[in-house]
């Protein structure tokens, strides 16, 4: 028996920019435990990440990276029998899985909850009561296309005829390829269809709930079709290995249901989790975006919680215009990469190449090509030449000259004002506004932009240095020895820039170049960073300062390994 739904208040209209000193909430997907992490669930956690470690760097306030791993369900259930162990002890072994490959990418989570765990399963169980106390939930008879890899049923509309490996015809998911079958049986029932108008209102009133754009528009979509209830329950005769429904051990409680509850057990569900919830940022793929963006909010206001703040959507990456599947052999393994490329080679890669609208290609030429060109030879290059003994032999942050690079308020006015010409600038205008620019990408959940515009800035400082020839400037003249320290003042002030905002994206390698550059733990915020204090007419704390000692190469450019070789 289901009782008549209440009436729902209308979700809060919020504002989502980042205020100093409010609490935020960063999570990724649990991962389905029924088998090793690829680079799409890194991808998903490398987002997260930069997005936590580039709010810390703000001091914008208490902030949480929460992910884990979701280890209930009929999909499990079937892998661990074909392994010939038990659910208890798959999910164990790949849950640590997760956790070896989340810390060798350097991601730097403070929470990591399994969905096995009883502080979780008693979240769970009290969600549960929320919706049957608030009058949402029925029992019923429901029949359907089942997908047991999705763990989910699918209307005829996201379905292709197709014939399986004994040639007899089948149906699949279209998304997917994964096969569907025919099943019918009693569950409890959501009242979905009853939270069309709340969505829709909620969505309304939060244009940036959902972003990117694109996504957005996907679930308005979804709300003007058909919306039928959903299923929340599945047999016990068929799935055991789950949360059994409260008072009804003849049904286990729908296995996306209690994984979504994973975002409140974690900070403290049913009692303390107001502290946190709902200033909350999920990173999801869009394979999963109707569960989060459609039934997730649907089920918090069933529950009386509010939806959460901002639901973050990526695409997928492909293998050489391939999707990655077992049964290709392509499938990407993320420890490999970290061999390959390092941890900072494989993290930029992802981040600048990763574009979260649209599907991305990946191949190791690629990235090969990309990590040498603009962490090796680009950035590194220019650390390298910059602190070089023929260039800054007393290994210091030079002074800076006003009269070499006096200050102009239009870029046309340098002309014979001083060494200084109009394309130097653009560059410190352009070095200038970008730890604001960055910032704005950050928060448009755009990380790939961001990186976009530091390394054109990286670009243009490599033109500046290789403009001026330092190394061609009599160090014997007065004048020309103060045109040489302000112009490795420029380029070292340009470097730190870039390190400072780098350090979400490459942690080991943005330390490497700060530290080399003495720039010590307390002065690389980016809530404080200003550039070429010197040039405003302000005191710089750097100047003068005996630079870092030497540590090495900043990044060794990559060749070609065996495993590409092979690949290729």
């Amino acid at each position: 028996m289901w009782r008549q739904a209440r009436c729902f208040p209308r979700p809060l209209r919020r504002a989502v920019a980042t205020r100093p000193g409010r609490r935020l909430l960063l999570s990724t997907p649990i991962f389905y435990a029924n088998g090793p992490p690829h680079i799409g669930h890194l991808y998903s956690a490398l987002l997260a990440d930069a997005l936590f470690r580039h709010r810390r760097l703000r001091a914008a306030g208490p902030a949480r990276l929460c992910t884990g791993t979701d280890e209930h369900g009929l999909k499990i259930q079937q892998a661990a029998a074909a392994a010939g162990t038990s659910p208890a002890e798959l999910c164990e072994r790949v849950s640590g899985l997760f956790r070896q490959a989340l810390t060798q990418a350097g991601v730097a989570y403070t929470d990591f909850t399994r969905t096995s765990e009883p502080r979780h399963q008693r979240a769970v169980r009290h969600f549960w009561g929320a919706l049957r106390d608030g009058g949402v939930l029925y029992k019923g008879a429901y029949e359907g296309w089942y997908c047991t890899p999705e763990e989910s049923f699918l209307p005829e509309s996201q379905l292709a005829e197709r014939t399986d490996a004994q040639g007899r015809p089948c149906k699949v998911s279209l998304e997917t390829g994964h096969e569907v079958h025919w099943t019918k049986e009693e569950n409890y029932m959501f009242r979905l269809s009853a939270f069309r108008d709340p969505l829709q209102n909620w969505l309304r009133d939060n244009p940036r709930a959902i972003s990117p754009g694109p996504f957005y528009q996907c679930v308005l979509r979804w709300l003007d079709e058909d919306l039928p209830d959903l299923s929340v329950s599945r047999e016990r005769s068929r799935l055991q290995w789950g949360i059994p429904v409260p008072s009804d051990p003849t049904q286990t409680i729908y296995v996306w249901v209690d994984a979504l509850v994973n975002y409140l057990s974690v900070v403290g569900y049913p009692e303390s989790h107001g502290t946190w919830w709902p200033a909350v940022h999920h990173v999801v793929g869009k394979d999963i975006l109707k569960f989060h963006a459609l039934y997730w909010p649907a089920l918090l206001l069933a529950a009386g919680l509010e939806p959460p703040e901002r639901i973050l959507v990526h695409s997928h990456w492909t293998v050489r215009g391939q999707k990655m599947s077992k049964s290709l052999g392509n499938v990407v393994d993320p420890s490999m990469c970290v061999g390959q490329y390092g941890v900072d080679g494989f993290r930029y890669f992802l981040l600048r190449q990763g574009v979260p609208e649209r599907d991305c290609d990946y191949y190791d030429e690629k990235v090969v090509k990309l990590v040498n060109s603009e962490l090796a030879d680009a950035l590194g290059g220019l650390l390298n030449r910059t602190t070089a003994p023929s260039i800054n032999p007393s290994n210091t942050y030079p002074r800076f000259s006003e009269p070499c690079f006096p200050k102009v308020l239009d870029s046309r006015e340098a002309k014979g004002t001083g060494r200084a010409c109009a394309e130097d600038y653009e560059l410190v205008a352009a070095v200038a506004s970008l730890s604001v620019q960055v910032d704005s990408y950050f928060e448009s959940f755009q990380v790939y932009k961001a990186l976009e515009c530091i390394v054109q800035c990286v670009r243009q400082t490599n033109g500046f240095f290789q403009r001026h020839r330092p190394w061609k400037l009599d160090r014997r003249d007065a004048a020309e020895q103060l045109w040489l320290d302000t112009i490795l003042h420029v380029t070292l002030e340009c470097l730190r820039v870039y390190g400072t905002l780098l350090q979400p994206v490459v942690p080991h390698m943005a330390d490497k170049l700060l530290s080399r550059l003495a720039v010590g733990p307390g002065e690389r915020s980016l809530s404080g960073l200003i550039f070429l204090a010197r040039y405003d007419g302000k005191p710089c704390p750097f100047e003068g300062r005996q630079l870092g000692p030497d540590t090495g190469i900043l990044f060794h450019r990559l060749g070609k390994s065996k495993t590409m070789k092979k690949r290729m």
